[in-house]
């Protein structure tokens, strides 16, 4: 079969995957504002930003030729549980004869789970579809582990873009990988070459740490949130991101592939809401805490615009940002890809950042005071 998926993050463990099993990948193109422009005119107007995106991403790979797109689901009142039944709608009703196969959690419906990895599968036997998927998994864990490094070590890169080189061909380097001896000499060479990258020093103190949390494909698709790691980077501020596609492997397998933090995260939620309104809500609201915990200096909560667990996100973030005497900044995304308001923020935004650090410990209550005070005005002007 010719087949493809959504582009998001990281896609090499999908590519891997899907052509161990002998199918024909039709490798999704990184978004442009031809995709969004596309996926836009033939989405339904108030459907979230990511339902767009991929509608898009899924036109210009059946053009292409794909016969089948393999995606994920959703649950709960989040909207993306929907996805891939309008989109394999909208596909038809555009006259493209095209199937859409939806992976959801393989203990909320084993039955369809296993339909659909039969299909898949593509005559393969048991034992081959299960070293495959692990293998390709590995590859997914190690890719993670080397740009989750990147995204801190980048902020003090002396030569801007060396970081930038290294993954592309890191990325070159594990799509090459066909059995557990390249996978090894791949993980090898890319540690070396991230190593070998002049980075400038910089004192404990000095040192800037953002998390991002928000919905998870906003915040892992650097095409449609504005590039947003790169930018704070570029700023020298590190970076954590809490989404990586074997997070949510982890989450969805309850533990065949290693235990996953989003239950321990929801715990840590409860303290500001009780339940869960669909998506990744509780989960972010809990690595707000984990980043307090973790002495991390700032959040920035990315969200798609309209998007209802965020929302629900977005009206806590107040509560939460005092009481945990954290900065936090919502940035709401959609198809209008103006960067320059959403860059202005974000940079005044690490200048407030900067400024708690450095400032005495009786200043930084009195710019929190004004910071608090300011937000209860606006509240009250907008209500």
């Amino acid at each position: 079969m010719k087949v493809s998926f959504p582009y998001m993050g990281c896609v090499t463990g999908y590519k891997k995957i899907l052509e161990m099993l002998g199918h024909e990948v039709i490798m999704p193109q990184k978004p442009t504002q031809k995709t969004i422009d596309l996926g836009v005119k033939y989405s339904p107007e108030f459907i979230c930003f990511p339902f767009k995106v991929m509608m898009g991403t899924y036109i210009e790979a059946v053009q292409r030729g794909a016969e089948v797109i393999i995606s994920s689901g959703g649950h709960g009142p989040c909207r993306a549980g929907l996805y891939g039944e309008v989109h394999e709608k909208i596909l038809k009703h555009m006259g493209y004869d095209v199937q859409v196969i939806i992976f959801d959690s393989i203990f909320r419906d084993f039955g369809t789970f296993y339909t659909h990895l039969k299909k898949v599968r593509n005559g393969a036997s048991l034992i081959k579809l299960i070293k495959d998927i692990r293998f390709a998994f590995q590859i997914i864990c190690r890719m993670d582990e080397i740009e989750k490094k990147i995204k801190i070590l980048r902020a003090y890169e002396l030569n801007r873009g060396d970081f930038n080189r290294a993954w592309v061909e890191i990325q070159k380097l594990y799509d090459k990988c066909w059995t557990q001896q390249d996978l090894e000499k791949a993980s090898k060479i890319a540690h070396q070459m991230i190593n070998d990258i002049p980075i400038r020093k910089v004192k404990d103190d000095e040192r800037i740490r953002v998390g991002i949390v928000g919905e998870i494909y906003v915040i892992m698709e650097s095409s449609v949130n504005m590039n947003i790691e790169q930018n704070l980077n570029n700023m020298g501020v590190e970076v954590e991101n809490v989404q990586y596609i074997s997070d949510w492997v982890k989450h969805n397998t309850r533990g065949f592939f290693g235990s996953s933090k989003a239950e321990q995260m929801i715990g840590k939620a409860r303290r500001f809401v009780k339940m869960n309104c669909g998506g990744h809500d509780m989960e972010n609201i809990g690595w707000m805490v984990d980043f307090k915990e973790r002495g991390f200096d700032a959040v920035i909560h990315l969200m798609p615009f309209g998007c209802l667990p965020e929302l629900i996100t977005q009206s806590a973030i107040p509560t939460i940002s005092k009481e945990l005497k954290l900065p936090i900044l919502s940035l709401s995304l959609d198809e209008q890809m103006g960067t320059a308001n959403n860059q202005t923020r974000i940079e005044a935004f690490i200048d407030l950042v900067r400024n708690l650090k450095s400032a005495p410990k009786t200043e930084v209550k009195e710019i929190e005071d004004e910071v608090w005070n300011a937000k209860l005005l606006k509240q009250e002007l907008a209500g």
